[in-house]
Order: C-alpha cells, then sequence, then structure tokens
C-alpha cells in the first residue's frame, strides 16, 4: 500500500513538473537560460510577496494568457 502512494505521488510530482515546463513555453522563455528563468521567478516572487497589487496585476496578465482562470 505505501509503494502505491509512493508510485502516485512521484506521477502526480511528475505531471506538475511538466505544467509548469509547458509554462515557460507559453510565455515565450523555452530557450532562455535556466539561471536567467529562475532569476525571473525568485524577483517575482518577492514582488507578489510585498505587493498585493503586483501579484493582482500579474495574475491578470497569467488569466489574459489563458483566456480564463486557471485556477
Amino acid at each position: 500500500m505505501q509503494r502505491l502512494k509512493t508510485v502516485e505521488a512521484r506521477k502526480r510530482d511528475t505531471r506538475d513538473k511538466i505544467e509548469l515546463g509547458g509554462l515557460i513555453v507559453k510565455a515565450g522563455l523555452r530557450y532562455e537560460k535556466r539561471a536567467l528563468l529562475l532569476g525571473l521567478l525568485i524577483d517575482g516572487a518577492s514582488r507578489i510577496e510585498a505587493s498585493v497589487d503586483e501579484k493582482a496585476r500579474l495574475l491578470a496578465i497569467g488569466v489574459k494568457a489563458f483566456g480564463h482562470d486557471p485556477d
């Protein structure tokens, strides 16, 4: 039973990572260096933590790019 839970958790983790990679592609950043991508994410995380308005602004951009509320 424990093995099944571990396998399912790994599958879920893999699916999440694939989806996150798809976001990088959708944003047009597929060929950027990993260090740049990480820098963008770290900077974005600090910005949305510091400002509710910035979080709302970035969320609006993402929702528009998806064409709906992706949750």
